[in-house]
């Protein structure tokens, strides 16, 4: 079974590079997520230190507001050089102009520039949170909630009433909820890089192919016009062996 699900994953990774490109989008929203492989940080011992495979991991990923549509997604740390692969990773597939959204980390600023050029407009969504003032004792125990929410343009022209990551972060949420190895405080965490790749492009693939979503009635592969019908889980334990050419297409 272990097996299969590693042979499976590789399968879904490899279609996925090779399928979702030359996409025309409107908005794409990107945002990354944490999580972390064989050890926390501040568990890590000093001959861990450095090492690329262990440690906090980051998932960067981008959607397509309008489909939700999974456009990449992307495996690493959170510094500039993986900025910059993301978002050339982005241009790659997106032909078309489009309109991109982040947060406000630093690091996309110069990585979407660079990789878009004239060919998107982008903006920035960045959220102030803080705790309601109250008198009620509970309320220091309550999560803290938005107090304001600021939009700026980073390049181009971008529309401000779409300048939002309000999808993106719904997905990061799915993946959490989709994902064992994704929940904050957990004994499923990966023990090797290779692994939470291999869970991510199972998951990104399901998502795409299979899940029917519950605002569009369908799944974001038909709705992107990538796929003409509903994939089945079967299908995808047959992606290695069509990836192979042992069996017909889906």
């Amino acid at each position: 079974m272990l097996r299969l699900l590693a042979e499976v994953g590789d399968a879904c990774e490899r279609y996925h590079d090779e399928t979702i490109r030359n996409l025309t989008c409107v908005r794409v929203q990107c945002d990354e997520i944490w999580s972390f492989c064989g050890v926390k940080d501040r568990n890590m011992r000093p001959k861990h230190r450095g090492k690329k495979n262990v440690g906090s991991a980051w998932t960067w990923t981008a959607i397509d507001a309008d489909s939700k549509l999974i456009v990449c997604y992307l495996l690493g740390k959170r510094t500039f050089q993986f900025a910059r692969r993301f978002s050339n990773e982005l241009a790659y597939r997106i032909k078309s102009f489009v309109q991109i959204s982040t947060d406000g980390l630093a690091m996309y600023n110069e990585a979407i520039t660079y990789a878009f050029g004239y060919r998107a407009d982008y903006g920035q969504e960045v959220k102030v949170y803080g705790r309601p003032e109250s008198d009620d004792p509970d309320a220091r125990y309550s999560p803290q909630i938005v107090l304001e929410t600021r939009r700026k343009t980073i390049m181009g022209a971008p529309d401000h009433n779409h300048i939002s990551t309000a999808y993106v972060e719904r997905q990061n949420l799915t993946m959490r909820m989709s994902m064992r190895r994704f929940t904050r405080l957990t004994n499923a965490f990966s023990k090797k890089m290779e692994n939470l790749q291999r869970a991510l492009a199972l998951h990104f693939m399901y998502y795409n192919f299979c899940r029917v979503h519950s605002t569009l009635k369908t799944t974001p592969a038909i709705k992107h016009g990538i796929t003409d019908r509903i994939w089945t889980v079967h299908d995808l334990a047959r992606l290695p062996d069509f990836m192979r050419g042992e069996a017909t297409a889906a």
